[in-house]
């Protein structure tokens, strides 16, 4: 028996803006955080490799490493508020207006045009500090599925992308401290989650929440935000991140359609559970708490601008919010996890509202199209 979506998520409104605005990080300065990981460390001396899709994204992952201090051009001067001064499309009351977001009769009204581009600043300084922080989630957790999983040729994958992530961090990290001059700590929602996938004991929980879930939503990230910006650097940064997080979902996809065709309904339901628990954690975190509380601005007040809709209908109407799934719904389908158990997954996605990208190429299809470096090593 499936548990309610108040056991899951510990509250009975998946909407319920008191609830998940209580949920903050109250230990903003800890430097270091400690996860208690109750996995077994499993060796196999099987080393026959008979998974031909892990053999050959293998091989992709090891002709496609890059170097983040010489493949990117760190010359390239980034003065991020004159890009968004000079952006037709920088946050304004009558942009906002165009989508639906009515500022009037709220403190917004009375922003000038100067605490419109700070805002602007502090939410990719903020966007940038949540990608960091999860790249370091997912450096933790692929090393982990090193460990835990039992198949040669997934551990040979495995080690690569820990590699990967390993630059990721790195490169977020610096663009934040030379390009942006300043960052946010984790957003606890998100916290939240990796803390659940690292200390889950099951090494299919950690491929399902970090490669489909938060990698999924992260590619989708990457994307929407390269095609926003206008700043040379970060448009290589992200070209080349998004090379690898594609081999990294597909790794997840692969992986897990192999294993998830022999689990249970009762085991399939735990992983259809933690599959929504980790969507709506991650979609919360996009409240931008943090950000709210540095520019002086009562989160639940600015939250509410935002979220205008009457109904949950209306408020997951917002097509950014929506794209954000467009890589999570299709690779949960091609799993299974949508329609296991009468479709259990597929009508809390419904209420999410996306379930428009369930026929969208999944990832183990299309992350080859992706590969930026092979693209521009080729043109080169």
């Amino acid at each position: 028996m499936s548990r309610s979506d108040s056991e899951i998520l510990g509250r009975s409104d998946v909407d319920d803006l008191d609830a998940i605005i209580a949920i903050t990080n109250t230990d903003a300065d800890e430097v270091v955080h400690a996860v208690r990981d109750n996995a077994d460390a499993i060796f196999t001396w099987d080393y026959e490799r008979s998974r031909v899709p892990l053999i050959k994204l293998y091989e992709k992952a090891k002709s496609s490493q890059w170097n983040g201090e010489t493949d990117l051009d760190w010359s390239i001067e980034v003065d991020t508020e004159r890009l968004i001064r000079e952006d037709e499309l920088r946050p304004s009351p009558e942009l906002l207006a165009m989508i639906g977001v009515d500022v009037s009769g709220t403190a917004l009204e009375r922003w000038t045009e100067d605490q419109w581009v700070r805002f602007a600043m502090e939410r990719q300084n903020w966007t940038m500090s949540q990608f960091m922080h999860g790249e370091q989630g997912a450096l933790i957790c692929t090393a982990k599925i090193v460990e835990t999983v039992p198949w040669i040729d997934a551990k040979y994958y495995a080690a690569t992308q820990v590699m990967d992530e390993a630059r990721h961090v790195e490169v977020f990290a610096k663009y934040l401290d030379t390009k942006l001059h300043s960052h946010y700590p984790i957003n606890h929602h998100l916290e939240m989650l990796l803390d659940d996938i690292i200390a889950d004991s099951r090494w299919d929980i950690t491929y399902l929440g970090m490669q489909i879930m938060v990698e999924g939503l992260a590619l989708a990230s990457f994307g929407m935000l390269l095609q926003a910006t206008k700043d040379p650097l970060l448009q290589q940064l992200l070209r080349y991140v998004m090379s690898d997080e594609a081999r990294h979902v597909a790794f997840g996809v692969i992986s897990l359609k192999e294993y998830y065709e022999h689990l249970t309904d009762a085991e399939l339901l735990e992983r259809q559970e933690f599959a929504f628990e980790a969507a709506v954690r991650m979609r919360d975190r996009f409240l931008s708490q943090e950000m709210w509380e540095r520019l002086d601005v009562p989160v639940k007040d600015a939250v509410r601008i935002f979220r205008t809709g009457a109904t949950a209908e209306q408020r997951n109407a917002d097509p950014f919010q929506q794209l954000l799934f467009s890589k999570i719904v299709p690779n949960s389908k091609k799993l299974g996890l949508l329609d296991a158990n009468d479709g259990w997954l597929r009508k809390r996605f419904d209420t999410l509202g996306v379930l428009q990208f369930e026929d969208w190429a999944d990832t183990s299809d299309e992350y080859e199209l992706l590969d930026a470096v092979a693209a521009d090593r080729a043109a080169g």
